[in-house]
């Protein structure tokens, strides 16, 4: 009898175990064919079943990480709260939070801003008008938003992670910057302004030996999307070094876009070729604008300082109509691309210095007003982007950020073909994973919060609207743990 019973117990138990088996076996099944079918997340899809680990220990070390990880504001190059803020943003979720600031607010550099006594009322408030750039253009633009996307080639940036960013920028009514890497019908398809980036290859605008081809030029100014041209002399990832495309990600496609062999590798020249003084950089624009008869201006990383002031002599010499119609400053702590260690960490001024220098020379000049100002780096929430209108930018654009609102974890991949969420990879099987509808609704809402975030910022110092902030409502901290105002800290630096 005793036997008997043990032997049922055992069927039954084997039976349980089996039947358990089996529905944790379905169950497995059943994420696995919702995960690879849904399209809102690319880790997700991309990694089914496994990825939804991802949530559950990205949730678990909200509670584990003061014991056994980084702290909130330790990561680098961006920590936990300024990717959470991005990630919020774009979900358009909650963005307020509770019981105090994480932030340092002692530590040497950080920022406040003054609030008025008498902040601005709903109903005393204004929106930022659309900025004109390039007015003496045959074609000038009309710039709807402050806020805008910074170049990112169709090459570095998958189909689509490129076609989101489009359609996002269309539906924000912000400018997209193509990157050095050429137009490529991905940019297109949101119908969104562009603002195409010549670098110091010609991708896009090349002859057969490399050189700048006018009748291309021409094709692309045909272009109703295409506002504005940008000539690339550096960029914050890699100040004196020429952009890099691995071999693998030079695909057939993107080998034709750019006029280059397709498997190969591509390194662009350290600079423009024709370009070897600042005559040579002013001749180009106006050769760029005369052709395409559209706003032209530059972007680099501003390193030696005094070759700008004699550029600005250069043009008051000249007459205001050699002056570029804007100058786009990148700041030299790191970028998109991929580049040498040495020049990511060491080369190049960081934009709270280049920012400033920039601007206070074009007002000594007298060319504050026809050349406008773009600030480009590490701008991704509210207050950076008011510090960089604070300190006399017209314009500002961001790149992570808006990657960070496609899904990126900052896995650090975007150089090796293997990025895990699908945007700076051309591996056709977790390019999958980012579906160009449902991110680029991401890439708008993270635009809309952060337009309302720093009207916040804006309102609260008493103006009306987000260029109204000055330098004076802002107060740097220094080495003794008090404040000065930012006009003191930055009459007596060095330049």
């Amino acid at each position: 009898m005793l036997e008997h019973t043990t032997q049922l117990i055992s069927d039954i138990l084997s039976t349980v175990f089996l039947l358990g088996l089996a529905l944790i076996t379905i169950a497995i099944m059943f994420l696995y064919i919702k995960d690879s079918t849904q399209v809102k997340s690319a880790i997700r899809r991309n990694y089914p079943v496994i990825g939804r680990f991802r949530t559950l220990f990205e949730h678990l070390g909200e509670f584990f990480r003061q014991y056994f990880f980084a702290m909130d504001r330790e990561e680098m190059p961006f920590n936990r709260a300024l990717r959470t803020w991005v990630y919020r943003a774009s979900k358009d979720k909650d963005i307020n939070i509770a019981f105090g600031s994480t932030r340092n607010l002692d530590k040497t550099g950080e920022v406040y801003f003054l609030n008025s006594a008498y902040p601005k009322l709903s109903t005393e408030t204004t929106a930022s008008s659309p900025l004109v750039i390039g007015p003496d253009c045959p074609q000038p633009y009309a710039a709807p938003s402050f806020f805008n996307i910074s170049g990112m080639s169709y090459g570095a940036l998958s189909a689509n992670a490129v076609t989101a960013l489009s359609m996002g920028a269309a539906m924000a009514k912000c400018w997209l910057n193509t990157g050095e890497g050429g137009l490529s019908e991905h940019h297109l398809k949101g119908n969104c302004d562009i603002v195409f980036q010549i670098g110091t290859a010609k991708y896009g605008v090349r002859d057969e030996h490399g050189n700048l081809c006018k009748h291309k030029l021409q094709e692309l100014a045909a272009n109703p999307q295409i506002k504005m041209f940008e000539i690339k002399l550096s960029q914050g990832a890699k100040p004196g070094k020429g952009g890099i495309l691995p071999a693998e990600k030079v695909t057939e496609e993107i080998a034709q876009i750019r006029g280059i062999p397709a498997g190969h590798a591509s390194h662009s020249p350290n600079r423009h070729l024709e370009i070897e003084d600042n005559t040579g950089l002013l001749e180009m624009i106006q050769l760029v604008r005369k052709v395409t008869g559209k706003p032209v201006g530059f972007k680099l990383v501003i390193g030696d300082t005094s070759w700008f002031s004699g550029l600005c002599e250069d043009i008051v010499k000249l007459g205001s109509e050699a002056a570029p119609d804007f100058i786009t400053i990148d700041s030299a702590d790191g970028g998109t691309g991929a580049a040498p260690q040495p020049l990511m960490d060491f080369v190049g001024l960081p934009l709270k210095e280049s920012l400033p220098f920039v601007v206070d020379e074009l007002s000594r000049f007298g060319l504050r007003d026809r050349i406008r100002v773009i600030a480009s780096g590490k701008l991704i929430t509210p207050s950076y982007v008011a510090m960089a209108l604070a300190t006399g930018a017209d314009f500002v654009t961001s790149a992570r950020g808006f990657m960070f609102s496609l899904g990126c974890i900052q896995a650090l991949q975007c150089n090796k073909n293997t990025c895990p969420t699908g945007i700076t990879t051309h591996n056709k099987r977790l390019q999958n994973g980012l579906n160009p509808i449902e991110k680029s609704a991401r890439v708008a809402n993270y635009h809309k919060n952060i337009i309302e975030s720093v009207d916040i910022i804006a309102h609260s110092c008493g103006v009306a609207e987000p260029r109204g902030l000055s330098r004076e409502h802002v107060r740097v901290v220094t080495q003794t743990g008090y404040s000065l105002p930012l006009n003191d800290i930055l009459s007596a630096r060095v330049n």
